[in-house]
């Protein structure tokens, strides 16, 4: 009597409603995925904090960085919280894309986050400028992230807010699987 093998099971994300499997990059992905755009990418920890510096592969000169801390979050478990992500005017330079050098200094620290445990990634939308603000606003919520709300110092609740960000300006969440199921396809193109 033959029996049938059941069907191999699929590792769906929690977006893939529509039944689409995709797999998420890892750091090495993405480390590679960098090379192949002139990029060098490093990130080096210290406890749970987190440095990402990105360099120029031809001038060595570093372009992006991005720094944080992984810290535990009441009723969230672990949280990524990004407290600085500052790129260079020779990033415009090196880009070919809208997202460019950003995207990847972000990406190593949300594949950081994700290695140790965090769902979530936090940060604040600084408000320097209106005009600055909103490109950020637009360019934050196009990689993933979501508004929590607006930290003004116009009430006593974003008091803390103001003490943990240095500022004020939107505070933003994302999930960070769905942000590396998002971006895979960036990561993973140019690596298989």
């Amino acid at each position: 009597m033959k029996m049938a093998l059941p069907p191999p099971r699929l590792n769906l994300s929690p977006s893939s409603s529509l039944g689409e499997s995709r797999s998420l990059p890892s750091m090495s992905d993405i480390l590679t995925s960098s090379k192949a755009r002139n990029l060098d990418l490093k990130i080096q920890t210290l406890g749970p904090f987190f440095r990402v510096t990105g360099k120029n592969a031809d001038t060595g000169s570093e372009i992006g960085r991005a720094e944080g801390v992984v810290r535990p979050w009441f009723g969230r478990g672990l949280v990524l919280h990004l407290d600085t992500i500052r790129l260079t005017k020779e990033t415009m330079v090196m880009n070919k894309s809208l997202l460019g050098v950003g995207l990847y200094v972000g990406a190593v620290a949300i594949r950081h986050g994700y290695d140790c445990g965090c769902r979530t990634a936090q940060l604040l939308a600084i408000y320097d400028s209106d005009l600055y603000h909103s490109k950020l606003v637009r360019f934050y919520k196009r990689i993933g992230f979501k508004e929590v709300k607006e930290v003004s110092g116009s009430s006593i609740g974003d008091m803390a807010d103001m003490l943990v960000w240095g500022g004020v300006g939107t505070r933003m969440d994302a999930d960070i699987h769905h942000l590396l199921v998002k971006w895979s396809k960036v990561f993973l193109k140019s690596v298989y």
